[in-house]
């Protein structure tokens, strides 16, 4: 050892002296590099296999920190597409109901009726806010249903798509007026007992006619989509699509007051007949005098011809013709001279008998005024 502490000081001196070991130096470094590496190899195994497997766990833990961020922000764009499609469907409705006549009021739709076969939706409004029953529910685009049933802090609406549900509409091009009716899970409208010949065409939009009384008039309702004319039936077919999201609505407009209309006409007083009215009652036949049974046999029609002729005057008429004429047409001229004083004493003996006859005749006719 102290042998080869005096060379190494020796070389050490000569070194830093002269300078002339640097080539020996980096001869014998080159020569043992492999032989370094080899040594260093059990060393960087196991340095490598821990960096491998933590490098492995960060790797997962970082991959598990985005998914989670991933579907954080996922969720988030969501809520921020559902929140800004929300917003633009409130502003639609504010505009809607600042453009109405009438007062209205937001709700939001809860959940859907418990009965499949109808077509209702239940609302988070109800008596304590004022809604009442028959108030008509509407969106931005036209008319949704209307409130059938009401609960303190509830509401269940009736969709117009309802079977038992119709609505008095007419057309916004021409103004033909009929009753729209819902066709339940078909989800669309029908207009009933239209003429085959009426002017309604594809693409026709139908609005509320206001007389019902509920529905201000004017707001959309459907779209005409199919129409069926049969020249042999007595009605055509006319299927409309609802303008208004039906199904696909969160918040709503309820209408709290219907439009005011004037108040109907006092009902007419129903008038009692009198009993037999209209019944003519049997007329009586005037007694025949005892001095018209002598009369002539010319002279005879001519008499009783007269007296239902002369009948009025004896009431006070003026006599509008002479009286025997009938019987003069059938007289001889010869003898006209001598059936006129027949004829006359006919009349004579006559009007008592049609004066007594005159009051049973008018009798029925005071009756059946």
């Amino acid at each position: 050892m102290t042998v080869f502490a005096c060379i190494s000081i020796a070389l050490l001196l000569i070194d830093s002296r002269m300078h002339s070991l640097a080539t020996l130096r980096t001869t014998v470094g080159t020569a043992l590099y492999p032989l370094q590496m080899v040594a260093l190899l059990p060393r960087d195994a196991i340095y490598g296999m821990g960096d491998y497997f933590s490098s492995l766990a960060a790797l997962e833990k970082q991959v598990r920190e985005l998914k989670r961020q991933q579907i954080a922000t996922s969720q988030a764009l969501q809520q921020a597409q559902l929140n800004s499609v929300e917003n633009n469907h409130l502003r639609k409705l504010m505009d809607a109901h600042e453009r109405l006549p009438v007062k209205s009021m937001l709700a939001e739709v809860l959940y859907d009726a418990r009965d499949v076969n109808s077509r209702k939706i239940v609302l988070d409004r109800g008596t304590q806010q004022g809604v009442a029953l028959g108030l008509p529910v509407i969106d931005n685009q036209g008319v949704v249903g209307q409130v059938t049933r009401v609960f303190p802090f509830t509401s269940e609406v009736t969709l117009l798509t309802d079977k038992e549900q119709a609505i008095p509409v007419q057309l916004l091009r021409n103004g033909l007026r009929s009753v729209a009716y819902g066709r339940g899970k078909a989800g669309t409208l029908e207009l009933r007992f239209t003429a085959p010949n009426a002017d309604i065409q594809v693409g026709d939009i139908v609005v509320t006619s206001g007389l019902d009384g509920v529905y201000p008039a004017g707001l959309a309702v459907a779209r005409v989509s199919q129409v069926e004319n049969s020249a042999g039936g007595s009605f055509g077919g006319v299927v409309c699509q609802p303008l208004a999201g039906i199904a696909n609505n969160t918040q709503l407009l309820i209408l709290m007051s219907t439009p005011d209309l004037p108040a109907r006409p006092p009902e007419e007083e129903v008038r009692t007949l009198k009993k037999h009215a209209g019944k003519m009652g049997p007329i009586k036949e005037a007694p025949k005098e005892g001095a018209a049974a002598p009369a002539a046999a010319a002279g005879a029609p001519a008499a009783a011809t007269a007296a239902t002729v002369i009948t009025p005057a004896a009431s006070g008429a003026k006599p509008a013709a002479p009286a025997p004429t009938p019987a003069t047409s059938g007289a001889k001229p010869a003898a006209a001279s001598g059936a006129a004083p027949a004829a006359i004493a006919t009349t004579s003996a006559v009007k008592p008998a049609a004066a007594t006859a005159a009051p049973a005749s008018t009798k029925p006719k005071e009756e059946a005024r």
